[in-house]
């Protein structure tokens, strides 16, 4: 049960179907999987480990520590060598998951609402930024998944190239972001479930994560553009809805996230 459900949230060694999939899947796909897939699969999870096999943790804890550190780590340092924006944004999607495994591993109630709240989080995050990815498309009107064709779009299309960069931002774990705000709910979860090396695990690996978004950001706008630059097609009304909900999530949770945090801590009740 453990192994199907660690597939579906793409953790190591499960993983090796995320970055094909994400890159060859239509974008829509690509996030419907990697946000609402990566959820509910993760709420399956804590309900096996947490309700029907809680007498337990002793033998499965040992495990997700293991995955934990090699999904945090595998993760991260492929993210770093990707040159498609979706395969970059598929093995941090890996890292992701190894960052949520420190909240289950804590095992106890504060470490399911740290992993609901970063689901959460993540989910919305996630969606925005594969909105954008869909709208940046070359002059055969297909997508520029190409990370070295989005040099210079942030001199071309400033307003897509910002929030590209919010988004990647809040992956990062940047404080007033929700990004930070679910890191931080996890770690401290962990370190008061006696979990403190994996929590320097995650540190150092979000640590490493942040240069590989902040390449992105650093390709944008301060890079010069290619021949073949492609350009923003002019999104639909939902989509820019789509993108603006996100934004707004992101920073809200960022800056105000008691509400989310106190709704999470209710649903946690079915550890009590």
């Amino acid at each position: 049960m453990a192994v199907g459900l660690l597939f579906k949230v793409s953790a190591v060694p499960f993983h090796a179907w995320v970055p094909d999939v994400y890159q060859g899947a239509p974008t829509p796909i690509t996030a419907f999987m990697a946000a609402a897939t990566k959820v509910a699969a993760f709420g399956a999870l804590l309900r096996l480990l947490y309700v029907a096999v809680p007498g337990l943790k002793d033998e499965w804890r040992p495990m997700l520590w293991i995955i934990a550190i090699l999904t945090m780590a595998l993760g991260t340092f492929a993210a770093v060598t990707q040159r498609d924006v979706k395969r970059l944004l598929a093995y941090s999607a890996v890292a992701h998951t190894g960052f949520l495994l420190t909240g289950v591993i804590a095992a106890n109630e504060s470490g399911a609402s740290g992993t609901l709240f970063y689901l959460a989080a993540y989910g919305f995050t996630t969606i925005g930024a594969f909105a954008l990815v869909g709208v940046v498309r070359g002059a055969d009107g297909l997508e520029a998944g190409e990370l070295a064709r989005w040099a210079g779009l942030g001199r071309r299309h400033p307003v897509t190239a910002v929030v590209f960069a919010l988004f990647l931002l809040s992956l990062a774990g940047i404080p007033l972001t929700s990004g930070f705000v679910g890191k931080f709910a996890v770690f401290s979860a962990a370190a008061e479930g006696g979990a403190v090396p994996l929590v320097i695990v995650g540190v150092l690996a979000s640590a490493v994560a942040v240069y590989f978004y902040a390449k992105v950001i650093v390709l944008m706008f301060f890079t010069d553009p290619p021949a073949d630059a492609p350009a923003v097609v002019p999104p639909s009304g939902r989509t820019v809805a789509v993108i603006g909900a996100a934004l707004a999530i992101t920073f809200v949770l960022g800056m105000y996230p008691q509400p989310l945090l106190d709704l999470a801590d209710a649903a946690a009740a079915f550890l009590r």
